[in-house]
């Protein structure tokens, strides 16, 4: 490793996070920030490149026993680049939005992207517990962006929260990983002893669960839609929720080690991809849709993790990221145009804006599995070594994967209907419903899309051969590189074709009981927040009327008791040492009588005491 490489590999994550604060704290105007903010992150996304191929490792002592290690593997020169490029091109669309003020936006933006790469790139659980503390904060400030708007900010507040409440699994695992001996490293926390180990995967499975807005968490994630656009994109792309399923491949040797994590994994995984799905297919909101798909398609790479499909998952991260963001984006796009994101006010749209629509067009058809497209491979990879398995959770899986094609065909058929005349008045209705639209998508809004949907289209060749057998060389495959059967691709892309059609044909159904997202935020509510808060009453009563009063009377009794001693002091202690003092003082003035000074009293004196002296003799002689 050169010191170019070492400095390169700091730079990727430090020059985000400096360009960032000082966008945050310096204020710079709109148009110097914007084009700092533009500069930092093109500089990152070569320096991701060149560390991506070099592949270096820093460290520097942290705490004791961990030191704070960065290094770049064959999962993270995947991810890395990844989360660079779409950060560049998040930010690129962020400038026809407008955002003010851009210097705060852009700097949280930065320091969000930051953390992500530190957490991609971090060897040792201080550095990520480190990376996913500055994550948490930063996605907070940003959903709370609008912080004028109190709901904004109880949305980042619920997000922060509920995934603040997963992460202390993470706390639980690093302990556990002091305790088990094998010391604080990613890459050793599989040969830990056999007892801390289970802790350890326990409590990396429920924060990496709580950050992928996998079940039970998922909830947080639809709060979080109250944010700017550019921020969900992002968001579900390539940063915190990400980030939770990125943990899990790269953890996933510890989820081996134990005869339960793995499993455990794979049913969550696997029906949040089922019932996230239905929830999607219910929302009539285009971005709580895409939200809603988040967490179903996260959940195949729970599911991949696991499984050990390693490859699979990293390579369905990758090209979900650029899905996702290419769909948040557009639908950013026109909300800033239409000042609405609700699909029925959304009807026609993509005829409107052409280049807009069919970039659109193309990460829906990716959503949904269509073949080529990237998507529709990546899930085979995912579901293949699943199949091997448990034939039950394979069954699970395309049924989740039929559903991610019907929520992405209703998309897809409102997106391009024919409004008929009679209609275009209830249309219009919709119109600035949500904030006032501009009525036009400017260039830097459009042209990220068509980059984006370029990925959305070909990043499935990273699960197909031959480059799927580099990737899964580089990701530390276990069992290696065994390619997807022809004809399970077959058979995903014919259901994924049958399914867009029967929606394109019929109106896809909105099961009403997935409307409001499984009810989780008021089973959360009745099940934890309000035991807690009952709890927290509780013990505020006692700190009340125990702890306190204990307090206050012990107070009142020290101070009743030094009243009393104060009063012993002045009435006793004080008299006696006046009387000692005056007697003291009495004899010192008879001492001073016989010191005169005159000669004849001295003679007089010594001839008493001779006197006497000789009386005292005869009288005892």
């Amino acid at each position: 490793m050169t010191t170019l490489e070492a400095v390169a590999l700091w730079g990727v994550v430090g020059l985000p996070a400096t360009a960032g604060a000082v966008l945050v704290v310096a204020r710079p105007g709109d148009r110097v920030a914007v084009r700092f903010a533009l500069a930092a992150a093109t500089t990152a996304v070569m320096l991701s490149v060149l560390v991506a191929v070099a592949r270096p490792a820093v460290a520097v002592p942290f705490v004791a026993g961990a030191d704070f290690v960065l290094a770049v593997d064959g999962l993270a020169a995947l991810v890395l680049p990844t989360v660079m490029v779409v950060t560049l091109l998040v930010l690129v669309a962020a400038v026809g939005e407008a955002l003010t003020p851009a210097a705060r936006f852009h700097g949280l933006m930065l320091l969000f992207a930051a953390s992500a790469a530190l957490t991609v790139t971090a060897g040792t659980l201080p550095t990520l517990l480190f990376a996913w503390e500055l994550m948490g904060a930063a996605s907070y400030a940003l959903i709370g962006f609008r912080w004028q708007d109190g709901a904004r900010v109880s949305a980042g507040l619920t997000a922060f929260v509920t995934t603040r409440t997963a992460d202390l699994g993470l706390y639980v695992a690093a302990g556990a990983a002091l305790a088990g001996g094998a010391g604080l490293a990613l890459s050793d926390l599989a040969a830990s002893s056999p007892g801390w180990r289970h802790v350890m995967a326990a409590g990396v499975l429920v924060a990496a669960l709580g950050k992928a807005a996998q079940l039970p968490f998922s909830f947080w994630l639809s709060s979080a839609m109250v944010g700017p656009s550019p921020v969900s994109a992002l968001l579900h792309s390539a940063a915190m929720v990400a980030m939770g399923g990125y943990l899990l491949l790269r953890t996933q040797p510890l989820l081996a080690a134990t005869d339960w994590a793995g499993p455990a994994a794979m049913w969550v995984g696997g029906l949040t991809a089922l019932l996230l799905g239905a929830v999607a297919l219910a929302q009539r909101d285009l971005k709580q849709l895409l939200a809603a798909s988040t967490c179903a398609q996260l959940g195949f790479v729970v599911l991949a993790a696991g499984a050990g499909a390693v490859a699979g998952g990293a390579t369905h991260l990758v090209a979900h990221a650029a899905v996702k963001a290419l769909l948040f984006l557009a639908a950013g796009a026109w909300l800033a145009a239409l000042g609405t994101k609700q699909l029925p006010g959304l009807a026609g749209v993509a005829r409107r804006w052409l280049l807009v629509g069919s970039s659109a067009s193309i990460g829906l058809l990716a959503l949904a599995g269509i073949a080529p497209l990237s998507l529709w491979a990546t899930k085979d990879a995912v579901l293949a070594p699943v199949r091997e398995q448990s034939p039950v959770l394979y069954a699970v899986g395309l049924a989740a994967a039929a559903l991610s094609a019907a929520y992405a065909g209703k998309a897809l058929v409102v997106l391009w209907r024919r409004v008929p005349v009679d209609e275009q008045a209830a249309v219009d209705a919709y119109r600035d419903e949500e904030e006032r639209g501009t009525g036009r998508i400017p260039l830097a809004g459009r042209m990220p899309l068509v980059v984006l949907a370029v990925a959305a289209a070909c990043a499935g060749l990273l699960a197909l051969p031959p480059v799927g057998a580099v990737v899964a060389r580089a990701v530390g495959q276990p069992g290696g590189y065994l390619p997807v059967p022809v004809r399970e691709l077959g058979a995903s892309a014919l259901i994924a074709l049958v399914v867009l059609f029967l929606v394109w044909r019929w109106r896809a159904p909105e099961p009403g009981w997935a409307r409001g997202w499984l009810d989780l935020r008021h089973a959360a509510r009745m099940l934890v927040a309000r035991p807690a808060m009952a709890a927290g009453q509780a013990a505020a009563r006692f700190d009340d009327r125990v702890v306190d009063r204990g307090v206050e009377r012990a107070a009142a009794a020290t101070t009743a008791l030094a009243t009393r001693a104060g009063r012993v002091d002045d009435r006793r202690i004080d008299r006696v040492v006046e009387l000692v003092a005056a007697g003291l003082r009495r004899l010192g003035h008879l001492a001073r009588r016989p010191q005169t000074g005159q000669l004849h009293q001295y003679y007089l004196q010594a001839v008493v005491v001779l006197v006497v002296g000789v009386v005292v003799l005869v009288v005892l002689g």
